[in-house]
Formats: C-alpha cells, sequence, structure tokens
C-alpha cells in the first residue's frame, strides 16, 4: 500500500513539507518497482531518492539554520548518516542483484523517511511555525 501524506506529517514550512511529499512519493515509485520487479527501474528511482535527499537536506539545513534551531548543526551529522545508510543499502542491492527482498527494501525505505520526519525534523516544528509557512532563506 503506497504511503500516503498526512497533515500530522507537516513541519510548518512548505518547503520542507513539499521536499517530504517528493521523497514519500519517490518511495512509492520505488516500491512499485519493486512489485513489477524492475530492477533497472528500482536503481533509477533509488539514485533519484539520494540525488533529491541530499538536495533537500541542504535545503532543511539552511532552512533550520535561518529560524534559530538550535541543533541545526546536530541536523547535519544525522543528514550525513542518513545519506550514509541509503548508499550502503543501494550498494548491497547492487550487490545482490538476485537477492533482493521486496518486504526488506520497502521496510527500509519506509523507515528512512519516517525516521528522519516524525523523530527529527518534527523537533525543529515549534521554531519553523515562529515564521510564515512560505518562509524560504533563499528569497
Amino acid at each position: 500500500m503506497a504511503l500516503l501524506w498526512r497533515s500530522q506529517f507537516s513541519v510548518g514550512n512548505d518547503l520542507i513539507d513539499s521536499d517530504h511529499q517528493y521523497l514519500l512519493e519517490i518511495i512509492n515509485r520505488a516500491e512499485v518497482c519493486l512489485k513489477s520487479v524492475d530492477t533497472v527501474a528500482l536503481t533509477s528511482v533509488l539514485n533519484e531518492l539520494a540525488n533529491y535527499g541530499k538536495s533537500h537536506f541542504e535545503r532543511e539545513e539552511l532552512v533550520a539554520k535561518a529560524v534559530g534551531y538550535p541543533k541545526a548543526d546536530l541536523l547535519h551529522e544525522s543528514h550525513t548518516r542518513l545519506v550514509e545508510q541509503l548508499t550502503k543499502f543501494r550498494e548491497g542491492m547492487e550487490s545482490n542483484r538476485t537477492k533482493i527482498n521486496a518486504d526488506e527494501v520497502t521496510s527500509f525505505l519506509r523507515d528512512w523517511l519516517i525516521q528522519h520526519v516524525i523523530k527529527e525534523d518534527m523537533l525543529m516544528k515549534p521554531w519553523l511555525t515562529k515564521h510564515s509557512p512560505r518562509f524560504d532563506p533563499r528569497q
């Protein structure tokens, strides 16, 4: 079953929320690839997830610093670990193409997103909601 965006996932910033929605969409596409056993498409989707994830993390860290989130520096460390986790997971899948376990991949991707959004980013919400939902420090 596809993951659906819920209002309780919102951190109160449109930039971050739209990134999270797109990450969720990428993970849903990965699950479709897993169900159809399309490893070529899955590799492409996981590469997109890694690339978009890095861009998202950069934007999120910029926003966190701009709103005065006191743990902004810790976000970078956490994001680095998340990118490393995804990289190791992708490398492991590529070296064991014949042994891809759809449930394992699905579980990893869902945990990767949900743990990040709910456990980490929700901690920023009190600082983010002091600003307009449209706050973007790049503008």
